[in-house]
């Protein structure tokens, strides 16, 4: 089959973590014999930021790294319509223009292919406005990256068919490596903005970093100074952006990384965690996670990873963790066990294939189970 992909950004993962998932799916899916064409905006204000702080070098590095994914780059005067002329599957990103959403919305009234929906994002409970706003009266479904936004869409009525999609690791990337160095007892990889978890990443990074006396870095942008200040004076290193196709081997060089979600999912939408959780664990270094409520029951909390309710209890399992190896190995092994067993980009794509199988064949079930 062949995949058209709208999406913010392919090459650019500043700031944008759907790239990350994007990049592995579009590859298991060439692996099976789909031609998979990307496009993006050329407004992308993740690829722009990109090339302003890091420069037109880290295009480069991205065409490098992934030498079999192609992007195409649209202005406002790209025929879309062509570009949609021998599609068979039709995915469009939820950063896409709301315009452009209609515009390949009625592109399928007169075309053959099957057209989804694929929202990753919060945006349906901290910016309901520009969700419900969108025009998906000709989409044929709906891919959520959790339960709870599916529901959502049901609830509201925003879409007939909506399935739960969860991310997962790049498991050609994402591995663990022996051939690297320690170089710290933590690593966080992560980018502040917004301040949706600002108190958070004190409490459960800065401050207990402090006390126990850590080294590590933390990676990540959109950090203002005062962010940068503390995470110094707290013994850690800020690294600043790095890209997503050297953070595997990052994790292999620390003994311990950590979750700290976003508070929209914490209070809003259970269920759904970072993809860093995915791409930590199946590097096999052990996770430590801020309150998180793994509702779906994606992982074994407890076994693949530890959860800390206070920032106290962070200081204790970080202690337990560093100081107890044959702890942190048996943690380790759990969590890698699970990723390889449920939540890879080749477990998404077989997914995938397996909602357009019964789509195409007329068994459209408004109300269809999560994956």
């Amino acid at each position: 089959m062949r995949f058209v992909l709208f999406y913010h950004s392919l090459i650019s993962d500043w700031n944008h973590g759907n790239a990350h998932f994007l990049r592995g799916v579009m590859r298991e899916l060439q692996k099976r014999g789909h031609d998979c064409a990307a496009l993006e905006p050329a407004d992308s204000w993740s690829r722009a930021n990109l090339v302003a702080e890091q420069g037109e070098g880290a295009i480069s590095a991205f065409r490098a790294a992934f030498p079999t994914l192609k992007t195409t780059i649209y202005d406002e005067d790209f025929d879309h319509e062509a570009a949609l002329e021998e599609a068979d599957v039709v995915v469009v990103h939820e950063w896409t223009d709301a315009a452009l959403v209609g515009r390949i919305g009625r592109a399928r009234r007169l075309g053959a292919f099957t057209l989804l929906f694929h929202d990753t994002h919060h945006r349906a409970v901290t910016q309901e406005s520009d969700i419900s706003g969108l025009p998906l009266g000709d989409y044929d479904g709906v891919l959520a990256f959790g339960e709870a936004i599916r529901q959502l869409y049901l609830k509201a009525g925003w879409a007939g068919q909506v399935f739960t999609w969860h991310e997962a690791a790049d498991v050609e990337l994402f591995r663990p490596r022996s051939d690297v160095a320690r170089d710290g007892d933590l690593v966080w990889i992560g980018n502040w903005g917004d301040e949706e978890r600002s108190r958070e990443l004190h409490e459960f990074l800065i401050d207990p970093a402090r006390a126990l006396g850590l080294h590590g870095d933390v990676f990540g942008v959109r950090y203002p100074a005062g962010a940068v200040d503390a995470i110094e004076a707290a013994g850690l290193r800020y690294r600043g952006w790095i890209a997503n196709a050297e953070a595997a081997a990052r994790y292999s060089r620390y003994r311990v990384t950590l979750h700290v979600p976003r508070r929209p999912y914490v209070e809003a939408l259970p269920g759904i965690p970072t993809i860093r959780v995915f791409e930590a664990l199946a590097c096999g270094i052990p996770l430590i996670s801020a309150p998180w409520d793994d509702c779906e029951g994606l992982f074994r909390p407890g076994v693949d990873f530890l959860i800390a309710r206070s920032g106290d209890e962070m200081k204790r399992l970080l202690f337990d963790v560093l100081w107890e190896p044959r702890a942190a190995m048996d943690l380790a092994r759990s969590g890698l066990e699970t990723i390889l067993a449920r939540h890879t980009c080749a477990h998404r794509a077989t997914e995938l294939e397996d909602i357009l199988a019964r789509m195409r064949s007329g068994a459209k079930r408004p109300q269809e189970a999560a994956l």
